[in-house]
């Protein structure tokens, strides 16, 4: 994948989650305030933890979002 096919990947799966969020506002309650959001591919092994301090909410994006 290319650096444009990735970037344009990324601003997809960002307009989708706010889409999302729209639909399932409730889902605002789960992400942790000042969290960074991350979002992975429903095939891609999830890593967990923080990145330099930061605490992180990742979601698994399939057809849908889903937190982890």
């Amino acid at each position: 994948m290319t650096k444009k096919e990735m970037i344009e990947k990324n601003i997809s799966m960002t307009f989708d989650f706010i889409r999302f969020l729209a639909e399932h506002p409730e889902a605002i309650k789960e992400i942790p305030d000042n969290a960074e959001l991350q979002f992975i591919d429903k095939d891609f092994p999830i890593e967990e933890g923080k990145v330099k301090g930061k605490q992180i909410a990742i979601y698994r994006v399939g057809h849908v979002f889903e937190p982890i």
